[in-house]
Parts: structure tokens; C-alpha cells; sequence
């Protein structure tokens, strides 16, 4: 697992004042929340990021939750209706970055299989490893979604224990058993490593988790913030930093401490963001950033990459030179924020295509 590891997709209300039925407001903060982190990270390379938010671990116990209550139809019809929200907007994404990288000398193999359906970790060329590092999610995602009906069976024999043990894999991996450095090990250290994640998901959606008593729940989710940031700083020597996204055993944990108590407070209180204490526009912005999540996510990466060159052309320009912050880091993701709002104008409309809706420049 490298540096690249954030991201998730969801998609949004119809209208941008108030959340369509069946929407939660609270969860789709959270997901902006995690997309803004995202690419936060990415321009600034910030190690300390995922202790503040770890944005995989959030998206992928909301994700849970909505795979669980989306099974309550038959379990083909749901892994299809994912599948088809998800691949279309990946297909417009990686006819750029495939072209890209031909067109620069690159040829893959049989591989390239995964560019049509993303189950192991796509080919690309060096040069364009930037832009396609970033597709571990889907994979892991479109993995959780083949393994949910299985997984949520399971879970529902026995909720509590299956919950607990679901931290279990990543502790083999790390302590007893390494998985193979191929694409199949690389998958499965992933999905150990969000295990936990989605399953809280199910467990938030069946109501277990809201049954649990406060104390236990506290309890159990420091000891695993505690035993995740250990392990993280322990073990800086070995892997070089303490970024989360580096080890996977910190990040399993420290995920799960982190997420628990969300997904708790939101089971236990029914914790939302009421309308009125909601700022209109800022609440637009959320809607905006559900309904073109996959969007954001898969070309927020070329947009920072693209900001560099923008940026150097700026220099030749006597005024911006003097009066903009060219140097600044801050300035790039500004500059990458302006080009991710043109990549979602231009090609968020998929996303609509995908969900069977009609197409739509904002949502």
C-alpha cells in the first residue's frame, strides 16, 4: 500500500437544496468531507493526514452501509446496478489515460483486461503512474461489493463476533502470513485492511451497532486509535514514515477507532445536520460533491498533475509573477480545485448516464 491510497463514489440528491429520500445528510458530509481530504493529501503530501481523517476507512463503512441496505433486493440485481454506476464513469476516465500512455510508447499485455473491469490492479507506464495509482480503491471496492452478499450473511449469524474478528486478516498478514507481491496479495491486503470498515457498515445498518452500549464502544474504539497510532510511529524506522496509507496494520486499526464513533453517534442519537442550521450554499456543495464523487475522485489527480505546467506558464507573465502566490502549494491545489471543477463539468454528466438519470452539467 503507497501514498496514493483515498478517495470513494457515491452519487447525490436530485436536487442541491435538500437530500433526495433515502439520502442522509450527515453521511454525505462525511463523504465530501473525505473527497476534500483526498485531495488535500495529494497536493500537499501531508503524512499526519489520514491520523486527522482517514478518508478510506470512512468511505468504505458508508459504503457498507448502503451495500447493506441496497441487499435488501436480490443480490445479482444490486451487484449489477453497482457495477453499472461505477464502470461507465471509469471508461470515459481511462480512454484519456490509456490514450495518454500509448501515445507515449507504452503497450500493455493481456493485463489490460482490467482497464475493462477493474478486479486487479490496471497496467500503466511509469510515466503515467500518478494518474492510475489511485484505482486501488475501485478495485477494492468492486471486491467488497462481490464479497457483500457472503459477508453480509455471515455477518448475521453472529454480528458481534463477526465485527471483531474482521480485524483478524490484517494480523495474520502482518504478524503471521504475508501475501503474495502480486495483484492477488496486493487485493487482499487491501480488503483486510478495510474489513473492519465494512462490516461496521453492516452493522450500523442492521441496528447491531446501535444496541451496543456506549461504555464498550468507547473503550474498544480508543484501545484501537491507541494500538493503530503505536504501531504507526513504532514502526517509522521500518517504513520510512508514520503515514497511515504506508502501513496497513495502523491503518486497519486506527481506521476502525476513528470510524466506530462516527457511525455510532449517527446509530445511537440519529445524529443529522438539520435544514435549517445547513448554509444553503454549503449544503449545495455537499450535493454537488456526492453527486460526482467518482468523478472528483478519479480526475482530481490529473488535475494537480496539469496544475504544474499551468502554473510554470503563469511565470512568463510579468503581473502574475509579482501578485500571485506562484511558489505556494496552497496556490496549486487552489489551481487544481478550478481544474477539477472543469473535469466535472465536462464529464460528470456520465455519472447521471450511469445511474439511468438524465444528463446534467451540476446536479
Amino acid at each position: 500500500m503507497g501514498a496514493h491510497r483515498k478517495g470513494a463514489p457515491r452519487t447525490a440528491p436530485a436536487d442541491g437544496g435538500s437530500p433526495a429520500p433515502g439520502r442522509d445528510r450527515y453521511f454525505d458530509t462525511l463523504r465530501a468531507l473525505a473527497l476534500v481530504r483526498v485531495v488535500a493529501y495529494h497536493a500537499f503530501g501531508w503524512p499526519w493526514a489520514g491520523l486527522l481523517f482517514p478518508s478510506m476507512g470512512v468511505m468504505f463503512g458508508l459504503a457498507g452501509t448502503l451495500m447493506a441496505r441496497s441487499l435488501q433486493r436480490p443480490a445479482a440485481t444490486v451487484v449489477r446496478s453497482r457495477l453499472r454506476r461505477l464502470l461507465p464513469p471509469f471508461w470515459c476516465w481511462g480512454l484519456f489515460v490509456v490514450g495518454a500512455m500509448l501515445a507515449r510508447g507504452w503497450m500493455p499485455g493481456w493485463q489490460i483486461v482490467y482497464w475493462v473491469v477493474p478486479l486487479g490492479d490496471p497496467p500503466g507506464s511509469a510515466w503515467g503512474e500518478q494518474a492510475w495509482e489511485i484505482l486501488w480503491y475501485l478495485r477494492t471496492y468492486l471486491w467488497f461489493v462481490l464479497l457483500s452478499p457472503l459477508l453480509l450473511r455471515l455477518f448475521r449469524r453472529a454480528p458481534v463476533p463477526v465485527l471483531l474478528l474482521s480485524l483478524a486478516p490484517i494480523v495474520v498478514f502482518q504478524f503471521l502470513r504475508q501475501p503474495p507481491d502480486d495483484r492477488f496479495g496486493t487485493g487482499l491486503l487491501d480488503l483486510a485492511t478495510y474489513l473492519f470498515c465494512w462490516v461496521l457498515g453492516f452493522a450500523h445498518r442492521d441496528g447491531v451497532l446501535g444496541r451496543l452500549r456506549p461504555v464498550p464502544v468507547v473503550v474498544l474504539s480508543l484501545a484501537a486509535l491507541v494500538c493503530g497510532a503505536w504501531y504507526a510511529f513504532a514502526h517509522r524506522g521500518e517504513y520510512g514514515t508514520y503515514d497511515l496509507d504506508d502501513i496497513p496494520l495502523a491503518q486497519a486499526f486506527w481506521s476502525a477507532g476513528f470510524v466506530t464513533p462516527l457511525m455510532y453517534v449517527k446509530a445511537r442519537l440519529g445524529s443529522g445536520l438539520p435544514g435549517p442550521v445547513r448554509p444553503r450554499r454549503l449544503d449545495r456543495l455537499v450535493s454537488v460533491f456526492n453527486a460526482r464523487a467518482v468523478t472528483i475522485y478519479l480526475w482530481h489527480e490529473l488535475a494537480l498533475v496539469l496544475a504544474v505546467p499551468l502554473i510554470d506558464r503563469l511565470w512568463d507573465v510579468p503581473a502574475f509573477e509579482a501578485y500571485l502566490p506562484l511558489e505556494s502549494q496552497w496556490f496549486l491545489l487552489v489551481v487544481g480545485w478550478v481544474l477539477i471543477a472543469l473535469f466535472v463539468l465536462l464529464f460528470g454528466w456520465v455519472e447521471d448516464v450511469a445511474a439511468r438519470k438524465r444528463p446534467r452539467l451540476l446536479p
